[in-house]
């Protein structure tokens, strides 16, 4: 049959689903994967001076109040894994409830924000490399440049060379990130109880109190800054395909993920206050000069002669999170190839190594490309495209909210929990984030907001929304393409169509960490 009469990409009947290494991870895997994508040291490390300048010793609240529209998205991402556990995730779910062009454009979300971050991860990464040599080098130095792009291309050979060694990477990688915030937190309060705490401050309930919040804009700031520091665990559902249970594991991996996440960087927050305060001078966490990095300002007042320690945790994550944010950019593309949706090359799969090989390599090298061709034409530009990562982020998010609302809209009247799970708690957190990109955008339209100012308005607007209005003509171009027919006549992938998934779990034995 013609691809403009097919209603299935490829043939359904193939246990394999679309090759992946089915079975290989279990909820353990998965977990360490999702907080590993997370960069828990490195999104502390850059995020909590400037949550405390918004709102002083409510920081822990904020944390805690930007974790709920996360947790509200992550019912959403469990409820759709349930029922269609594919790699596509918020493309595949997007185009079942709203249709081609709305899934379409949730998977180039999915891809503006992995390639974004990963450029950003791995100039963070050279950075704390070379400052491990006393070596403090500006971000566009070609020492910098080397090493970051040596990060990505080593971390895209991992990824590409197997979800297998790449978890076991992981498991070691995870642990010493939270063998460091353990030393981190017993240190800080150890001090804090024997006087010695540069800015001991007495632990206040009122820091948890949701109430104590006095000025609106920086309550909005401090959220919108604490939301996205839970970015990352939805690569847990990245991999389902490659989970031993993948309609349950990798939702409850996802769950558990932002729960861990909750506590470290909640019990984090209280640990700094308590040993460093909210002087604005010193090591106080209001003092303007540390809040893009309190760790440096603080490592050899805690740790003395150790304080290293703090900095080899902070590379180790940024380098961590590198390698697993390619897995969901590379499966994305991987899925949307296969329905169609892009060229049939990003369909590709290792023979032996079971991974998205083409979507993995392309991944890495545009990552490259990006990283080294902003920081060349301007370091500037660069880092206010970071700082609108948020938009893209809020954007995929916000889709997936919605069209597990739409999806299941005929199944809420049938009982109390499904209302819930699949209508309420999906709407609200779609709701939050659809806020969280507005307010955003009017805050980065603001020519004082980042770096630069493009076309008379903030650079990092433009940035942000062009690289959203960038998907948009890639999506019409290749739309043009005859292999395109089907996927945008809505004939590869439809509501009605089966999703190209492996068999049932229990065909699998293989599993790495035991399928715990």
């Amino acid at each position: 049959m013609s691809d403009f009469g097919s209603t299935t990409p490829i043939h359904l009947e193939r246990s394999d689903g679309k090759g992946l290494a089915a079975g290989t991870l279990g909820l353990w895997g998965s977990t360490v994967i999702g907080l590993a994508s997370t960069a828990p040291v490195y999104s502390l490390v850059a995020t909590l001076g400037f949550v405390v300048l918004a709102v002083g010793a409510q920081a822990p609240i904020a944390f805690i109040i930007a974790f709920v529209p996360m947790l509200f998205i992550a019912f959403a991402y469990r409820e759709l894994n349930n029922e269609m556990p594919d790699c596509g995730t918020t493309f595949t779910w997007g185009t079942k409830a709203f249709g081609p062009w709305v899934g379409w454009m949730g998977g180039w979300g999915v891809a503006v924000a992995g390639m974004v971050v990963l450029a950003n991860l791995a100039q963070i990464a050279s950075v704390y490399f070379w400052d491990l040599f006393g070596l403090d080098l500006e971000n566009n130095d070609w020492r910098i440049i080397l090493v970051a792009v040596a990060f990505i291309a080593a971390m895209t050979w991992v990824s590409w060379r197997g979800v297998e060694i790449g978890e076991r990477i992981q498991n070691i990688l995870l642990g010493v990130q939270y063998l460091a915030l353990g030393i981190f937190v017993v240190a800080a309060l150890w001090q804090f109880f024997d006087g010695s705490a540069p800015g001991a401050t007495a632990f206040d309930w009122n820091w948890l109190n949701p109430l104590a919040f006095t000025d609106f804009h920086g309550f909005t700031e401090a959220i919108l800054l604490a939301l996205f520091i839970y970015w990352g665990w939805d690569t847990c559902l990245a991999l389902n395909e490659e989970t031993k249970d993948p309609k349950r594991i990798p939702g409850r991996a996802a769950l558990l993920t932002t729960i861990i996440l909750l506590f470290t960087y909640v019990s984090v927050t209280i640990a700094a206050m308590m040993y460093a305060g909210l002087g604005e001078d010193g090591t106080g966490l209001g003092n303007e000069a540390n809040a893009d990095d309190f760790f440096l300002a603080i490592k050899d007042g805690l740790l003395g002669p150790f304080g290293w320690l703090l900095v080899v945790a902070v590379l180790i994550s940024a380098v961590s999170s590198t390698q697993t944010t390619i897995l969901p950019t590379a499966r994305g593309t991987l899925a949307m190839g296969v329905y169609r949706a892009l060229p049939a090359k990003f369909k590709d799969v290792h023979p032996v190594y079971k991974t998205p090989s083409f979507s993995t390599i392309v991944g890495g090298v545009v990552a490259i490309c990006y990283y080294v061709g902003m920081t060349l034409i301007s370091d500037n530009i660069l880092q206010d495209s970071i700082a609108s990562l948020g938009l893209a982020i809020a954007f995929y998010y916000g889709i997936t909210g919605y069209a597990c609302v739409w999806y299941y809209r005929r199944d809420l009247k049938n009982s109390a929990r499904e209302l819930w799970v699949k209508g309420i708690f999906p709407l609200l957190g779609a709701l939050m984030l659809t806020f969280a990109f507005v307010q955003s955008a009017i805050d980065m339209w603001d020519v004082d907001y980042g770096n630069t100012v493009l076309l008379g308005i903030g650079g990092t607007f433009v940035v942000g929304i062009g690289a959203l209005l960038v998907g948009v003509v890639l999506m019409l171009v290749w739309y043009l393409f005859p292999r395109s027919k089907p996927f945008f006549g809505g004939k590869s992938l439809n509501r009605d169509t089966p999703v190209m998934v492996p068999d049932e779990p229990g065909e699998f034995i293989r599993s790495i960490d035991g399928g715990v």
